[in-house]
């Protein structure tokens, strides 16, 4: 049934410019239709918030929000926003219409895509959303919804309905923002974010595309949010045997639980990806996962209707006017985002002369061709299947096949055993000429490095030095030590000697120098507590503001850190100076019972003592106190009370 029937907007002209044609999807924020403007005479997607929402002010301004930010954002691979305005009780945004599909749309087809799709799918939403952060934006809300893949196989980052700028405060209250699937755990725990939840979500975006499943899956949204929180996203060669460890890498550092240990923003995320795509050979790269769902569905369906030729064609093909789009490669592109045919339109039928003329002229050609390969076909072979064998066994074939071996290349492969061949140049398949050579290249085994020894070295040396040995400087922590100078590390994660993959972070532990005892000097003078700090190797930061304390007005009422902590030399203690100790009222307890005296006493603030003598050692009155009542006293005191 078609939906957009019983859609009131639907035949309407919006604003008086926009007509609206068709009903292309419906979210909890807005629905988007397909639409006219006829001002212009351009298709374009209108974003219309739902009515009901339009009263709500926060939503609007979030609406409005994306259309300011998206328009600040000239970017190929970001949907354009053209207009925003309102009529009547519909608020619109006109924006870029992508015909097309969405990338849940590619997984729900698909199941799981190969490396090289995954990746380039990736770069551009990567290069989009780098455009944003270094604008100053946060999209918040990235998933394979709004990933828009064109029929031409561009694509396009939508949706910035949640874009915030990085400048401004972006904790929530009462709830969080975004898709449970791809939110950070900083999103979770804090409701802040910066460019690095985007960075996080990217990553579960690529597990996702690798492996066909989400990283973290439950009964309930809490349960995907406490696994976000509290469990790593598995690698995703878990799922896939023999995906590259490089992938893997990436995937671990996108979607590291510590923000300090992601890329930055976009822009480097998208560096380390291209970094780790450079090694990966073209059988990597075209490996189909396991997860990928290639077979047609139980009614018959093509399961590859909604892919767009960039993901399932290696090279574009050849546009043919009179060839129906897509005929040949059994994509069939009219099933989503195409304008319905114009009813009565017919193709125009070749004249006979021409047909005839198209069969007179292939039938040359195969008469040519058939001869030429007759003639020929016995200076051919193909290049035989090379990939697993040993490199011996590799140039045993080649020779058997009468093809020689030309240069031997050395490569790292995670995947491949060390002396097997993993490419070939020409590849296996291919039609050469005999005894021409083909290039092997044969796997070195993982690529690994030796973590250097950096101890007793200066942090900026120490990084410098695993940098230079393909290594990447981690996490630093520090602490206290008596053998290593102050800002030069001590040890490493993992030690010195153990083999790392190329690009392994490693994390390093500095020190602080050897330890201070801080002395105590609360109740000095603040010259005498300054020169005794500063003799410890101190430095002294005096706190604005005096407190009530029981030392004399100008004294050191307290410290920070206290007495029995240690600081590294340098370190600052901060000194809140006393203004006296707090002077209350004293109650009048004379007359009263002992132990209506002490509570009152007590009660006010004061310690209280006892002094009976002989004559007071049976009695149970106050005869005197130390201090009149009425009188004022410092609080927490002793007041003595005499007892007849």
């Amino acid at each position: 049934m078609d939906t957009t029937l019983s859609d009131p907007l639907v035949g309407q002209l919006l604003d008086g410019r926009y007509r609206v044609d068709a009903r292309i999807a419906a979210g909890g924020m807005a629905t988007v239709y397909r639409a006219l403007d006829t001002r212009l005479d351009r298709v374009l997607a209108l974003k219309v918030m739902h009515p009901t929402l339009a009263s709500d002010g926060s939503f609007v301004e979030r609406f409005i929000r994306e259309a300011k930010s998206v328009a600040r954002l000239d970017h190929p691979n970001v949907v354009q926003v053209f207009d925003q305005g309102t009529d009547g009780s519909y608020v619109y945004l006109a924006m870029e219409y992508i015909a097309g599909c969405t990338l849940r749309d590619v997984l729900r087809e698909r199941g799981a895509v190969q490396p090289r799709a995954a990746l380039d799918i990736l770069e551009p939403v990567l290069a989009a959303l780098g455009a944003a952060h270094r604008a100053g934006f946060v999209h918040r809300d990235m998933k394979p919804e709004n990933v828009l893949i064109g029929d031409d196989g561009r694509v396009k980052v939508a949706d910035f309905g949640l874009v915030r700028s990085v400048d401004t405060v972006t904790s929530t209250t009462g709830a969080v923002l975004g898709t449970v699937s791809y939110l950070a755990p900083e999103q979770i725990e804090q409701g802040t974010t910066d460019p690095r939840v985007d960075v996080y979500a990217c990553g579960v975006l690529l597990y996702e595309m690798l492996t066909g499943t989400k990283p973290h899956s439950g009964d309930s949204p809490a349960q995907v949010l406490y696994k976000h929180i509290h469990e790593d996203v598995p690698p995703p060669s878990a799922l896939v045997p023999g995906l590259p460890y490089q992938l893997d890498e990436l995937v671990a550092s996108a979607t590291a639980r510590t923000p300090d240990l992601r890329p930055h923003d976009a822009v480097a995320l998208l560096a380390q990806v291209r970094e780790a795509r450079r090694p990966l050979t073209d059988e990597q790269l075209d490996a189909l996962p396991p997860q990928a769902l290639t077979a047609e569905h139980d009614n018959g369906e093509d399961r590859t209707s909604v892919i767009p030729r960039a993901l399932t064609v290696p090279r574009p093909l050849p546009v043919d006017e009179d060839v129906p789009d897509g005929a040949g490669d059994g994509i069939d592109r009219t099933a989503r985002f195409q304008s319905p045919p114009v009813p009565g339109r017919l193709r125009p039928a070749r004249p006979r002369h021409a047909v005839l003329a198209l069969i007179t002229a292939v039938l040359v050609v195969f008469g040519v061709g058939a001869g030429i390969w007759y003639i020929n076909s016995g200076q051919f072979t193909k290049v035989p299947p090379l990939l697993t064998k040993t490199e011996t066994q590799a140039k045993a074939r080649l020779k058997s096949a009468g093809l020689d071996v030309g240069q031997v290349k050395r490569a790292y492969s995670d995947t491949v055993k060390r002396g097997t061949v993993i490419g070939s140049d020409p590849a296996p398949g291919a039609r050469i000429r005999d005894h021409d050579s083909v290039t092997l290249t044969v796997s070195l085994g993982p690529e690994t490095v030796n973590v250097p020894n950096v101890e007793g070295k200066p942090l900026a040396k120490a990084q410098a030095r695993l940098t230079a040995d393909g290594l990447e400087p981690g996490m630093v922590t520090r602490e206290f030590s008596e053998d290593v100078d102050k800002g030069s590390v001590i040890r490493t994660t993992p030690d010195a000697g153990t083999k790392r993959h190329a690009g392994s972070a490693i994390a390093l532990v500095v020190s602080k120098g050897s330890p201070i005892d801080v002395p105590d000097v609360t109740g000095d003078d603040l010259d005498s507590a300054k020169e005794e700090l500063t003799n410890a190797g101190l430095k002294v930061r005096i706190a604005a503001g005096r407190v009530n304390s029981e030392f004399d007005d100008g004294k050191v009422a307290r410290q920070s850190p206290g007495d029995g902590s240690q600081a590294a030399e340098g370190d600052t203690v901060t000194l809140t100076l006393s203004k006296g100790p707090e002077m209350i009222e004293v109650p009048d307890v004379v007359g009263d019972s002992v132990d209506d005296a002490h509570d009152a006493l007590e009660g006010a603030g004061f310690e209280v003592d006892e002094d009976r003598g002989l004559l007071g050692l049976f009695g149970d009155t106050v005869k005197e106190q130390s201090v009149e009542g009425g009188d004022r006293a410092p609080k927490g005191s002793t007041i003595t009370i005499t007892i007849r």
